[in-house]
């Protein structure tokens, strides 16, 4: 209701400009000021995975079990705290888009005026003949003057059918904008109900460990018994892929190694983002090209199967989402095809496959890999930490320009989904 009644009044006045520039001025003093906080909040997260981090190699006693547990728990407090930051960074976009939403309406209400006002005096114009205007004007001076200026309307209105034209895409724009927001406000509140349930659960873990340590010797060996699986066992797990099927978690680490050794990208990396639970449950590969492809891309992807010989009536991709923005992309590693199309020759250097195929594992773990070292390269101008780098890589693979919106749950996500591929990957390779 909020956002109608704005783009209402914007339509009945539209703001001066310089009000337009004092609202987004405070609303970039409020960013950074968030920006501040969560870059300090990051920094104590970090500690404290590297903290986890070492407790874990040390051993599986019960009260490096407990203190692992507590140092979770004081982890998971400080991302809710980010994911919070996060909501309300993503909260000041949400207004900001609007306002501009209602700026835009605004304008266009107010091209629409002027074209009609054009299409009226041009309408009166063509019902008067030209005798009839050489009667009333016989002044050959003055008659040309009414034909410059019938012609003077005319260009006017082309261009403010132009004008109108671009505020409308312009509006499009704004309102895919405002979705993208709105479904990363709805993303980040998700996780952090999911981190919040996790304290929990770490909490009553910890007092049961807690209580272990009074009772008898057998039960204290039991607990702190690590439940790890065999090098056999983690070769035979069912990694689940993005864009549906599976592999045997041995396959998939083949697929990565190929992928890390042509890339410089971790393995490990590769496999958190190509993991379906790394997508935070996210729905894909279910829709037709014709129901959730953008328009701009429909054509790159015919092309893209015709050369692979493929019927695009039968390859699923993923379907836009709840707050309609665009869904579209294809196999295990998500890609667009627009974004396909501009690894297309690097792929094939690297797999051997002319054309390489979305659809085909080899591929897909190869292109995760080259887009990943791509975002990687900017996460390092910004970040120093490989945590931080590792966070803000995978948020960008997910989110593209909007990967600070998603940096605590994508990110986060996906990196701690890392830690425990390396892990298991430690486990099959030493073996």
């Amino acid at each position: 209701m909020a956002v109608l009644l704005v783009a209402v009044a914007a339509i009945v006045m539209i703001p001066s400009p310089a009000l337009a520039q004092t609202a987004t001025s405070t609303t970039a003093q409020k960013q950074a000021a968030l920006e501040s906080q969560l870059a300090a909040l990051q920094g104590q997260i970090d500690q404290y995975q590297n903290q986890i981090t070492a407790d874990q190699k040390q051993g599986t006693t019960l009260s490096g079990q407990i203190n692992t547990l507590n140092t979770q728990i004081s982890k998971l407090n400080l991302q809710i705290k980010a994911i919070n930051l996060t909501l309300q960074q993503i909260d000041g976009q949400i207004v900001e888009t609007t306002s501009q939403i209602g700026v835009t309406q605004g304008e266009i209400a107010g091209e629409k005026v002027t074209v009609g006002n054009l299409l009226q005096k041009l309408y009166l114009n063509d019902r008067t003949g030209f005798l009839e205007s050489f009667l009333k004007n016989p002044d050959i001076s003055t008659l040309w003057e009414d034909s410059e200026n019938i012609s003077l309307f005319e260009s006017n209105l082309n261009v403010a059918v132009a004008q109108l034209n671009t505020l409308t895409g312009q509006l499009q724009g704004q309102n895919q904008q405002l979705a993208a927001s709105q479904s990363a406000e709805a993303t980040a509140e998700a996780y952090a109900a999911t981190q919040a349930q996790q304290v929990i659960t770490n909490k009553a873990q910890a007092a049961q460990l807690l209580a272990a340590t009074k009772s008898d010797a057998a039960a204290k060996a039991a607990l702190a018994a690590a439940a790890k699986a065999s090098a056999a066992q983690i070769r035979n797990q069912i990694f689940q892929l993005l864009g549906g099927g599976s592999l045997t978690f041995g396959q998939a680490y083949q697929y990565a190694h190929v992928a890390s050794q042509a890339t410089g990208v971790n393995a490990a990396l590769i496999l958190a983002i190509l993991n379906r639970e790394s997508a935070l449950g996210q729905n894909v590969g279910q829709c037709s090209y014709q129901k959730a492809m953008s328009p701009s891309n429909i054509p790159i992807f015919l092309q893209i199967v015709q050369q692979l010989g493929l019927n695009p009536t039968q390859m699923l991709v993923s379907c836009p989402n709840a707050d309609g923005v665009y869904g579209g992309a294809m196999g295990p590693a998500q890609f667009e095809p627009s974004t396909w199309e501009l690894y297309v020759s690097q792929i094939a250097a690297i797999t051997g496959d002319n054309p390489p195929s979305p659809w085909s594992n080899a591929d897909a773990f190869v292109a995760t890999g080259l887009y990943l070292k791509g975002a990687m390269q900017g996460c390092e101008a910004t970040y120093t930490a490989q945590l931080d780098i590792d966070r803000c890589t995978a948020a960008k693979y997910y989110a593209g320009g909007g990967w600070k919106n998603y940096l605590w749950t994508y990110g986060e996500a996906t990196v701690e989904q890392e830690q425990t591929f390396q892990q298991d990957i430690a486990t099959i390779t030493s073996s």
